[in-house]
Order: C-alpha cells, then structure tokens, then sequence
C-alpha cells in the first residue's frame, strides 16, 4: 500500500501587506518519490517549503505529513516535530562549528550519533574535512555538509531549495551525483525545488509546475527514467525532449 508522506489541500497564503502569494494549491507526495518543482520567479515556490516546514502558517487550508495534520484547521506542529528536513541555496551552517559539530547538531541528544555523522561524512566524501570550519570549505563543500545536517535525523521528506544554484556546473552535476547515490541508498522522500531544467529531469520522478501568483499547481509531467541515471542520459533524444516539454510547460505557466 502507498503511502501518503504529504498532503497539501486548499493552501492560501499571503505576506503582510501583499497579495496571495499561494492560492488553493493542492499537493500529494508519496513514499519514496522525488518530487521537482518548477515555476516563474516569484510563484511562491521556497514559501510553500517554509510552510510545510512550519516556519511560516497558512492562511486557509491544511499540510498532513504522514497522516498527521501539522498545519492547518487550528492545528500548528513546531518544525523541530515535523520530521522534515529543508536545505537552501545560501548555506546555513553554524560558522562558528566544525563539519562535524555542523552535522551533528540536530542530532546531539541521539545515542548513536557519531555513527550516523561517522558514515555520512564517509557517504559524502568529506570525512577530511571534519574538524574544519564553514569558512575554510568551498560552495560545493558547505552544500555537501548542508545535506548531511539535513539528513542526519533522517527526515521523512527532504526538501531542497535551489541548492545549487550558487555552484559551478562541474559542482553542480558532481553534487548531483551525490544525491543520486544518497538516494538509492537511504530511501527518503524528496521534494526539489529548482530553475533547472535539466536539473529536475534528472533527478525527479514526477515534476510539477506551479503558476504565477498566486501561486497553484497547474501541470505535471512524469519522467519515466529508471533510476538511478547516469549523466549521459541528458544527450539522448527522449530526455532532450521531456526538457523542451517542461520548457514548455514553464512558457504556458508565465501566461496562467
């Protein structure tokens, strides 16, 4: 049986002063799906994480994650009980932690959490850089210590903001990688927001397209590559296609 890890009804939203920025957006995410979300800028995409993140409540309307209603009808569960994990383009590492101190924290009550960090290190492939600080580690590597943090206390969604927006391409596709293996190994949920194209047919299952504000979903588009996939997927004809289809999609969403 399937399992619903989230489910968004009827979501309004809108900053003091402003118009709607999300308005009655509907939302299903599955066990084990990774998710893309692409849209216009401004279409309230990194608010819809902070919501379901719980650092932002919703005027009308409900978040269920595994079946337990978090936002929404009175109801209004802390971020820390959500078992959600968010990671962001700006990297919001502790600067005055080590790595290790960095991805250990949200864990630190946990009895085996030097194990947990111990082999996430070694997953990433930065086990060297341990005891450094965020200010001596490249972009690509505070995004790497950024994910551990995140998957550290094993969430149940992973949600990633533009995570790498801010990296070179070689960075960028390398960290891809990375969340590929991660993914095949640990099994989580992700929901991926992002501008890249490629990006989203690479790494997603299912993609969707939000409108401009205010913001709803108004198209989907499944990806019907086996995972996992391997860079060279993106020069074969029927990938090149389903980016020109999302391209597409994006076009008729500027107009909505």
């Amino acid at each position: 049986m399937t399992t619903n890890v989230l489910k968004i009804e009827q979501l309004s939203y809108s900053y003091i002063g402003s118009n709607r920025v999300l308005g009655n957006l509907e939302l299903e995410i599955q066990a084990g799906e990774r998710v893309g979300l692409l849209g216009p800028s401004g279409c309230g995409k990194s608010t819809l994480l902070r919501l379901i993140a719980g650092l932002e409540k919703p005027d009308v309307g409900s978040i269920t994650i595994l079946g337990n209603l978090v936002s929404g009808h009175r109801a209004m569960v802390p971020p820390e009980h959500r078992k959600v994990g968010l990671v962001v383009q700006e990297k919001a590492l502790f600067p005055h932690m080590s790595v290790k101190d960095n991805i250990i924290f949200g864990i630190r009550k946990e009895k085996n959490k030097n194990k947990v960090v111990s082999d996430l290190l070694e997953i990433l492939k930065i086990t060297s850089l341990s005891e450094k600080f965020p200010h001596e580690i490249s972009g690509g590597e505070q995004q790497r210590v950024a994910l551990a943090r995140s998957i550290a206390p094993a969430p149940k969604l992973l949600m990633l903001d533009e995570p790498f927006g801010a990296l070179d391409a070689f960075t960028r596709e390398e960290l891809w990688c990375v969340l590929r293996d991660l993914w095949q190994e640990r099994k989580f949920t992700v929901l991926l927001v992002t501008h890249d194209l490629i990006e989203s047919a690479f790494l997603a299952d299912r993609v969707l397209v939000m409108s401009n504000r205010p913001g709803r979903v108004i198209m989907e588009l499944e990806i019907p590559f086996e995972r996992p996939r391997n860079l060279d997927i993106r020069f074969e004809k029927e990938f090149v296609d389903i980016v020109h289809q999302l391209r597409d999609q994006i076009r008729t969403a500027r107009a909505a």
